[in-house]
């Protein structure tokens, strides 16, 4: 029987990165994600949030400390694991996400936490097209030539 674990969330952090490094050097991070739906009961739309623990391993792991925050907003992709433990002779289990792949959505302003996109000349802020050079935009060795392609 074929199987397929895949995960995608979209959520907001609940609490910042905790990072560690495990005996071998690897960097391990455990953060909380919000994940937010909108149901109908009755006649009333209501919000519903779906709490969820995910765990960050290498690299990945030490951007998500120094970039994120409590409030960020990130998309996870990974797969589910199911965590067993026993203590005090009672046993435990708890599932949860390993993320495979972190993008960060945005931040509010003022607040840690990234977003997609590159640099811009003259820093960041206002929507001043000025400050664009269309050199910027252009391939290496200048602009492509004008040929008939065929396509």
């Amino acid at each position: 029987m074929a199987s397929f674990n895949r995960v995608i969330l979209v959520g907001n952090l609940t609490r910042d990165p905790e990072l560690r490094y495990i005996p071998s050097g690897t960097a391990v991070s455990d953060i909380g994600l919000a994940v937010n739906d909108r149901v109908k009961k009755g006649d009333q739309w209501v919000d519903e949030v779906t709490f969820v623990d995910i765990t960050l391993w290498g690299r990945t792991a030490e951007i998500a400390n120094e970039y994120l925050s409590k409030g960020s907003p990130v998309l996870i992709e990974g797969r589910l694991k199911l965590d067993r433990w026993e203590k005090d002779g009672q046993k435990h289990s708890k599932l949860k996400v390993t993320a495979d792949k972190l993008q960060m959505l945005g931040a509010k302003d003022g607040a840690r936490g990234g977003g997609g996109g590159g640099a811009r000349k003259g820093g960041g802020g206002g929507g001043d097209q000025s400050q664009y050079d269309e050199s910027d935009y252009m391939p290496a060795g200048g602009p492509p030539p004008n040929d008939d392609i065929p396509f």
